[in-house]
């Protein structure tokens, strides 16, 4: 038995020459494309696969079958096929990062929908989504627990949870699955990008054209390792793609709409920077001075009063559509413009007037 291609979505262990993953959600898939060795007997795919991946639970790969994310020959199979010499097994396993302990905290959440198989969140700015290095606590994860150990369901977020993740400072909507099966289905989703996502954001500048597209491989900067940069050539980085709409001008700021067609890591930030429309207050990318505008003080003046109203990068998951793991009907969500983003819309548009 032959193991090739196999694609661990940890930065130390990607091979950059032939690995196509969702930066964005790294961590939480694992993709493995299998040849089955010619000498292999019969033998049922679960259980091949439990020998195969140690780490895997029967009842995770059982639930990963079930989800039409074990595809032999390009088919999906159930867990009791029988694996042939010469089988070619591609493997979606989805396993959100384990901490040992996730400590469940009462912390105010915007929960948009919940059944037994998945609820969505409208994230507030400023909270880390999963605890890590730095944030063991107060994320949307210790929330979760919180809120599921209240209403009596038996939750392990450490096995089941998080389908994708948004930063730190963007709002907007999230996913989290509630068990195995839904994770899988969920997963499958958004790996292979069929979901429906939009992003809201304000870039400095007025963008030129109502519509368009930036396409350039993404990768981490060659001198500033904070932040992403731009490929164009293609020397560097992962393809990515970018689809915006423009939705309204305020002469020195726009306000996009975006689709992403991949999802490399800060791909919005990254790409309106290398088009000269750095987000608005992105201290990271330098978005926290005024790059457009007039040089008053007075101007100075505003654009520090509307940093102070929206002290964040201004970028906000507004929509989130996907096909249900139980009833296999579209949920579709909606998440209005968050205060600080409103408020500064408003501020804007007061300010051209007068």
């Amino acid at each position: 038995m032959t193991e090739d291609n196999e694609e661990f979505l940890d930065e130390e262990l990607l091979d950059p020459n032939n690995v196509d993953i969702d930066e964005e959600n790294k961590g939480l898939y694992e993709h493995v494309n299998i040849t089955v060795d010619g000498k292999q007997e019969p033998l049922r795919i679960d259980k091949f696969l439990l020998n195969f991946r140690q780490n895997s639970s029967r009842n995770k790969i059982s639930q990963t079958c079930r989800a039409g994310n074990v595809v032999v020959n390009g088919n999906p199979v159930k867990q009791n096929y029988r694996v042939k010499p010469g089988d070619q097994i591609s493997l979606l396993l989805a396993h959100p990062p384990r901490l040992n302990v996730i400590i469940s905290q009462d912390i105010p959440i915007n929960i948009v929908y919940e059944d037994d198989d998945l609820v969505v969140v409208d994230k507030e700015p400023g909270m880390v989504v999963h605890p890590g290095f730095g944030n063991w606590d107060g994320t949307l994860v210790n929330a979760l627990a919180f809120h599921f150990d209240k209403k009596g369901e038996k939750s392990d977020l450490d096995r089941v949870g998080l389908v994708h993740r948004i930063d730190k400072d963007t709002s907007g909507l999230l996913v989290i699955a509630k068990n195995e099966y839904a994770l899988s289905f969920l997963a499958k989703q958004f790996f292979e990008r069929k979901t429906k996502r939009l992003y809201w954001a304000f870039v400095w500048g007025n963008v030129k054209e109502d519509t368009g597209t930036i396409t350039g491989h993404i990768g981490r900067h060659p001198k500033n390792r904070m932040q992403m940069y731009t490929y164009v050539d293609g020397s560097a980085g992962k393809h990515a793609v970018t689809h915006y709409k423009v939705l309204e001008r305020f002469k020195y700021m726009t306000w996009v709409e975006c689709k992403l067609e991949t999802g490399r890591t800060h791909q919005i930030r990254a790409h309106f920077k290398h088009i000269g429309h750095t987000l608005f207050n992105d201290e990271r990318y330098e978005g926290n001075i005024a790059l457009r505008g007039v040089n008053l003080p007075k101007y100075k003046q505003f654009v520090k009063n509307v940093f102070d109203i929206l002290p964040r990068h201004a970028l906000h998951a507004h929509t989130l559509g996907f096909i249900h793991p139980t009833t296999k009907k579209e949920l579709y969500f909606e998440s209005p413009m968050p205060q600080d983003m409103a408020d500064a819309v408003k501020k804007w548009r007061n300010y051209l007037e007068n």
